[in-house]
């Protein structure tokens, strides 16, 4: 608490470094101007003119730029007087591999990249722990400000019942490709991609499912929160009915279970907007304890189910990368992660978008051959799924039919063996 006044007294600059420099750390970029006692010592990209444009591009003078320091590979800089790396690439297997360097270098990381944490998270945070470093989730991504509400509600005595957050989600979606994808949007490619400079598999992952399943599992993870018992069923829900909602069905709500995560959509089945929607915000309910607790409900105007029982809060917007010092200012003066992952609850599996051949490669979240789905970790080891975060470049070793899961047997995979260890490692914890 009171990071600012810390901050305040902190002498020596905090030393950073990106791996990756895409939109989450251009928004970083666009307020380090207006950050104290924060420097930028590398930055790591496979194209080294693209994120010095995109340094640019986010307000940075050449000046500040040639300061920087650019390379195309983090080796280059692991025995730099870094205090704490970003991995910011978007992929789970260099992104577990990157992690598991900085780790055993004892250094600090803070997983933008949400994908390498649900893929490999609980191998890498015990990896962390036993290095005496922190692996963080990223403040201003929705995971870190679910738990940060989760952890304010079980601070005071609550019981957590639900936690999610809102999205853009319809069944038809599911099947969108980086095609499609800006239709949905109301976008054209040139708007998108040209002016905007939008990755259309990153932006086809929040629509079709892909990434409000990979969030909800790092929630599950790193919370011990419940899958639903058949994924994700994104209703349609305004804010003020999320107390009356996301509840258990046994007391008139649309949840599996009392302590679960669950997405909700900003469009009915229609397509049509709902009234007061909570597409880029995120929620949890919670639950009165006693009498006296649902009486303080009441008497302070909190939003409440028709028992009174289930009280629900909001916020309806993440910042994403704007909010990234929060991250930073939390390890470097608290020592403390913005959320991280301590079970293995929860996987994502594979699904077949289209029908698939033998011989085909798939080509991971958002793209053209698999979409995600939540699942327990259980259901992932025992029938051994294809982990979503998997299938970069897995070749198919047999003919899948569209909707069909997709099993580990079904593919040729080259992994690092970092990434297997940390796969059996997960499993193994698995009572």
């Amino acid at each position: 608490m009171f990071l600012h006044t810390k901050l305040e007294n902190r002498k020596e600059p905090i030393r950073i470094a990106f791996i990756g420099c895409g939109k989450f750390v251009s928004m970083f970029l666009a307020q380090y101007n207006h950050l104290d006692k924060i420097q930028i010592d590398s930055i790591v990209d496979l194209n080294i003119d693209r994120a010095k444009k995109n340094c640019i591009n986010s307000g940075l003078n050449s000046s500040t730029v040639n300061e920087i320091n650019f390379t195309n590979s983090l080796d280059n800089i692991l025995d730099r007087n870094i205090e704490i790396f970003i991995e910011a690439t978007g992929n789970p297997i260099v992104g577990t591999v990157h992690a598991s360097k900085i780790i055993k270098n004892k250094k600090n990381i803070i997983l933008v990249n949400v994908e390498a944490d649900i893929t490999c998270g609980k191998y890498l945070s015990d990896l962390a722990i036993e290095n005496n470093v922190i692996c963080s989730m990223a403040y201003g991504d929705q995971p870190s400000l679910i738990l940060e509400q989760i952890e304010w509600a079980r601070l005071n005595g609550f019981s957590v019942v639900c936690a999610g957050k809102g999205t853009k989600y319809h069944p038809t979606y599911e099947y969108s490709t980086p095609d499609t994808v800006w239709g949905h949007y109301g976008l054209s490619k040139e708007r998108a991609e040209i002016e905007s400079g939008m990755n259309p598999k990153m932006f086809n992952s929040f629509l079709c499912g892909d990434k409000s399943a990979i969030e909800m599992c790092a929630v599950s993870n790193a919370a011990n929160l419940k899958c639903p018992k058949n994924g994700l069923t994104f209703p349609a829900i305004g804010v003020y009915d999320i107390a009356k909602k996301m509840i258990p069905k046994s007391d008139g709500g649309l949840i599996d279970f009392e302590g679960q995560v669950e997405v909700i959509s900003s469009i009915d089945f229609d397509k049509k907007d709902i009234l007061n929607d909570l597409r880029w915000g995120v929620y949890i309910v919670i639950k009165a304890q006693n009498e006296y607790v649902k009486n303080c409900f009441k008497d302070y105007g909190m939003v409440t189910d028709t028992s009174g029982n289930y009280s629900a809060i909001w916020r309806p917007y993440h910042y994403i990368g704007l909010e990234l010092a929060q991250s930073i200012y939390s390890i470097a003066l608290d020592n403390r992660a913005t959320g991280f992952t301590k079970n293995y609850n929860a996987d994502v599996a594979s699904y077949a978008k289209k029908d698939l051949k033998k011989g085909d490669k798939l080509d991971g979240e958002g793209g053209f051959c698999a979409r995600g789905r939540l699942i327990t970790s259980e259901k992932s080891k025992n029938e051994k799924i294809l982990p979503l975060g998997l299938t970069d470049n897995a070749v198919l070793k047999k003919d899948i039919n569209k909707d069909d899961i997709i099993s580990l047997n079904d593919v040729e995979l080259n992994l690092p063996q970092e990434v297997v260890k940390a796969r059996e490692y997960q499993y193994n914890t698995i009572k």
